[in-house]
């Protein structure tokens, strides 16, 4: 059987409406998570261009853009949703995957409820559907025949599977809509740490919301019987299909899911968690740091890493810069990263004076850890921290109560004080299982 084929019986069949309670709770985290970094990513460039854009070529419908009182197509909206959400590279991820499934498959499952009510079982199951097949594909991408390790190469196939589970699209549609999505996805090539092109810090990114539309439109084509190549992930030139089919529905990626406490690439907060931890077990103030020499992996020196970033795209890929905004301001710099630090000459200033140096122990570990050390140098002299792993990931999660910190320091300054208390209780509901009021929060103005 086509590997598509056996996919979209697993979603046809109903194989994740029957989760573990862990499973449900990491799903609605990862809701939670998405309007998070929406209203974080709201007013980016890329994000405001993105609804200019979806709202002119998609047109009016029922489906909200989140945090206003607009309402778009179906496509429209989660084109526009997603672009949002990752604006700012805050959004969740997955070290199997390389990427980010939630800016993909959150804006899908919401907008596919356009015209009918949401249950929150249904919503759950379409949630942990789309993020189960987008990682397992991921995941099993052959690297020496799929160059590229950017998110919109397989995000499409998440958007596929959650809006199907959704509309309850039948077996053969839901086959070819995932094939369709896998040819048409944007080829990433240039783009990215994987990419030829050397200048990363652009909006383009890791082509997230144009898969989201991609999946989405293959799922109304193929449901109006446009065909697709079945055998897509059939080939182990292109993917290994044990590592998509081994464990499907009993072994539970999205448990696997990180969030992220800093607006910047996943390459960059280990070396950031390994700083600030060091600094707080040594007493050393901002001002005490000379200079940081960081022991990382061959990925993250690969990003952009301007000292001077330009705008906030190139300071999401720049470990000198985010790491130097960490040390003179503290996280909260960080969640989420501001244009005003782009004036800071105190932040730059450090940032020319950051090194990295591949380790590697640490190197051999990548891409199933994500691990940095750094030396710090002080009046006192030099100190080295412990290897550390980033906050967020399953040996160091960020948990329900994080999630709202981060939730708040998000809102301060966008919401009054009684709507964020509104908010309060919606996810209070949220965490207690009821999404329907935090989702009625979302699709109103702020």
């Amino acid at each position: 059987m086509y590997m598509t084929k056996l996919l979209a019986e697993c979603i046809a069949d109903r194989v994740f409406d029957a989760v573990p309670v862990e499973v449900r709770n990491k799903a609605l985290c990862c809701l939670f998570d998405a309007a998070t970094c929406a209203l974080a990513g709201k007013f980016a460039t890329g994000s405001t261009s993105a609804r200019l854009v979806a709202t002119r070529i998609f047109g009016p419908g029922n489906a909200p853009l989140w945090f206003s009182d607009r309402r778009l197509s179906t496509t429209g909206a989660a084109f526009a949703n997603s672009a949002s959400v990752c604006a700012l590279d805050f959004d969740d991820g997955h070290r199997a995957a390389r990427g980010h499934p939630g800016a993909a498959v959150i804006p899908a499952v919401l907008a596919a409820y356009t015209d009918s009510a949401i249950d929150p079982d249904q919503l759950v199951a379409a949630i942990v559907a789309g993020y189960e097949i987008a990682i397992r594909i991921a995941a099993a991408q052959n690297p020496e025949n799929i160059k590229s390790r950017q998110s919109g190469l397989w995000a499409g196939y998440g958007a596929v599977a959650a809006a199907g589970s959704i509309r309850r699209t039948g077996r053969d549609h839901l086959a070819h809509a995932l094939a369709i999505s896998g040819v048409w996805a944007p080829n990433q090539a240039a783009n990215g740490s994987s990419g030829y092109s050397m200048l990363t810090g652009n909006h383009a990114k890791e082509g997230i919301p144009w898969s989201v539309l991609t999946g989405l439109t293959a799922l109304e084509l193929a449901e109006k019987g446009f065909t697709g190549p079945e055998d897509i992930l059939d080939h182990a030139s292109h993917f290994d299909r044990d590592r998509i089919e081994s464990g499907l529905g009993m072994i539970w990626e999205i448990l696997g899911t990180y969030f992220k406490p800093y607006s910047c690439c996943r390459y960059i907060h280990p070396a950031i968690d390994a700083t600030l931890d060091l600094m707080q077990s040594r007493g050393l103030q901002p001002e005490d740091v000379l200079s940081i020499e960081v022991h990382t992996f061959q990925w993250a020196r690969r990003l952009q890493n301007k000292v001077g970033p330009k705008n906030l795209v190139e300071a999401q890929y720049s470990l000198p810069f985010c790491l130097a905004a960490a040390v003179r301001h503290g996280a909260c710099a960080l969640a989420p990263i501001d244009e005003q630090l782009l004036d800071d000459r105190e932040v730059c200033s450090l940032a020319g004076a950051v090194t990295l140096t591949i380790d590697d122990q640490i190197d051999q570990k990548f891409p199933a850890e994500t691990l940095a050390r750094v030396t710090l140098t002080a009046p006192s002299g030099d100190i080295t921290s412990t290897t550390a792993m980033p906050r967020g990931d399953a040996g160091r999660p960020m948990l329900w109560d994080e999630l709202k910190e981060k939730f708040r320091q998000v809102c301060r300054g966008k919401i009054s004080a009684v709507r964020e208390d509104v908010f309060d209780r919606a996810i209070d509901h949220l965490k207690s299982g009821d999404p329907l009021p935090f989702l009625q929060e979302i699709s109103a103005d702020l």
